[in-house]
């Protein structure tokens, strides 16, 4: 009797060591289909860690979240480097296409403009959108024009019959740091000289 249990007890160990070998080769099957690059990879959640020059790169899918090793993050991404983990980090904002931290995004997706970090339908005030690169620029207000200068031709202001003035107007210092587009900020017109000089010719110093 003792017999028959003892082996009845070794078929059951048995079968059970042959289902546990099988369930660890169907896991092992398919984490190695998903688990390129990984360190530690899990069956239900993928990568947890990846070789040292990869990205862990995590996303959610419902209520389940899965990761994998990349070499490069994904759009919508940045990466960060890590003492035990290198990381893909998502952009805060859902129009940025790539960001350098989560809110300083650096390319913004289609129909959406670049102005200082974020993204913009359509480009704030004392803005100018530029479509080849998509970015809103900053526009400036000149101040006033200037006298018009003395009328010269080749530095005299007389003996020609014809010659130039030049007026000219100042941009604020703002807009300059900010390499603002401005209008033109000189202008000249013809205009008349006296042709005789009296007393000798005068040069413009």
């Amino acid at each position: 009797m003792q017999w028959i249990i003892f082996m009845l007890l070794l078929f059951i160990s048995s079968m059970e060591m042959l289902t546990q070998n099988r369930w660890k080769n169907q896991a092992s099957a398919g984490l190695l289909e998903n688990c390129t690059g990984c360190v530690l990879c899990s069956e239900d959640n993928g990568c947890i860690t990846c070789h040292h020059r990869l990205f862990l790169l995590i996303w959610r899918d419902g209520i389940r979240q899965y990761g994998m090793c990349v070499h490069t993050c994904p759009p919508g991404y940045f990466g960060v480097r890590g003492l035990e983990v290198n990381r893909c980090i998502k952009c805060r904002s859902p129009s940025c296409e790539s960001c350098f931290s989560r809110d300083f995004c650096m390319k913004c997706k289609d129909k959406f403009y670049l102005y200082k970090g974020q993204c913009f339908r359509q480009c704030p005030p004392s803005t100018a959108a530029q479509p080849g690169t998509r970015e809103c620029q900053e526009t400036c207000e000149p101040g006033p024009w200037s006298e018009w200068s003395a009328c010269t031709h080749e530095s005299r202001t007389c003996g020609c019959k014809w010659g130039v003035e030049t007026r000219v107007r100042e941009v604020p210092e703002a807009a300059r740091e900010e390499g603002a587009a401005c209008p033109a900020l000189q202008e000249t017109r013809r205009c008349r000289m006296k042709k005789h000089c009296p007393g000798g010719e005068h040069r413009v110093g």
